[in-house]
């Protein structure tokens, strides 16, 4: 498997080049290019000139953004496998795909002994309040209420001293910033209905920082995306949604073999592969957990198969 021919996209704000040549000791790739990102781009143009040095396998060195950044630039071009060097706050994709997390040498070795697993990729077609368009692909999950509230309000310091768990510290200010709204929501092309929700999860894999599980029949691979509505409005309300993740999609479908996931009045599990969301007020709108401003409509549809990963 060594004979692979290696780009490694790598994010100077994470780690160095020392310290990954390091993580790269023990292997021999067949070729070796390195390709840093900058602010301005994290991670696309520096795997386009991987792929051009001619690497069938990129490795991205970094954090949930740089990972989503050249996963994107993959399924859009098909070009060549990734993996994974997991080196931010999150690793959400890694975490999902079992990619070892703080060992850079490990998921070095796990990406270039294994074979490519095709995943799906979301994208999702952003409008703003300004007319103004945006497309971005996710591995993970997308969407605004809480956990786009948590990302702005989380303080960068303590993220960088206490990693995950900073985002806990945001997390009664991610609430309170959390209002229901009215929704208009179509799934796979059919009639807009109407609803209301303070959250809106848009995933392809399922599980969070913790070992959290919030979208309980993800399946990175399965040509389908899964939907989370939250709509919990007042202690009942929220009362109803723990019960919904803790009892009904955790403990007890863990006891009882249940297969899919179970919905509640404050929470929605659905699934599909095509989804358009009108907002009657502007929201804030993550990606993988990139913040991208506020948004008032989102189109989202699955591209099967889009990538493989190693």
């Amino acid at each position: 498997m060594n004979a692979v021919r290696v780009g490694i996209v790598w994010n100077p704000s994470k780690t160095s080049r020392d310290a990954l040549e390091r993580a790269l000791a023990g292997s021999q790739p067949a070729q070796l290019s390195w390709h840093e990102t900058s602010p301005d781009d994290p991670g696309r143009a520096a795997t386009r000139a991987a792929i051009e040095a001619g690497a069938d396998l990129v490795l991205a060195a970094g954090g949930d953004g740089t990972v989503r950044a050249v996963a994107e630039e993959l399924a859009e071009s098909g070009a060549a496998e990734l993996g994974i060097i997991p080196l931010g706050t999150g690793n959400l994709l890694a975490r999902n795909l079992g990619v070892p997390l703080g060992d850079a040498a490990s998921a070095v070795e796990r990406a270039l002994g294994s074979a490519g697993r095709a995943i799906d990729v979301g994208w999702v077609d952003l409008t703003r309040a300004d007319g103004s368009a945006e497309r971005h692909a996710f591995a993970v999950m997308a969407g605004f209420g809480i956990d786009a509230n948590m990302i702005t309000e989380t303080d960068d310091e303590l993220k960088a001293r206490a990693g995950w768990l900073a985002y806990v510290e945001s997390l009664g200010r991610a609430l309170s910033a959390s209002e229901v709204i009215e929704l208009s929501v179509a799934r796979d092309g059919g009639a807009a209905a109407g609803e209301r929700a303070h959250t809106l999860i848009v995933g392809n894999c399922g599980m969070l920082q913790g070992g959290i599980t919030l979208l309980p029949d993800a399946d990175p691979g399965d040509g389908e995306l899964d939907l989370l509505l939250l709509r919990a409005d007042g202690v009942v309300g929220w009362a109803d949604t723990l019960r919904n993740m803790v009892w009904d999609n955790g403990l007890k479908r863990a006891l009882t073999g249940g297969e899919s996931a179970e919905s509640s009045e404050s929470a929605a599990h659905e699934r599909f592969t095509a989804l358009t969301v009108a907002l009657d007020e502007p929201r804030v709108f993550e990606v993988d957990g990139d913040e991208l401003g506020e948004v008032v409509r989102i189109e989202v549809s699955v591209q099967a198969g889009a990538l493989r990963v190693r």
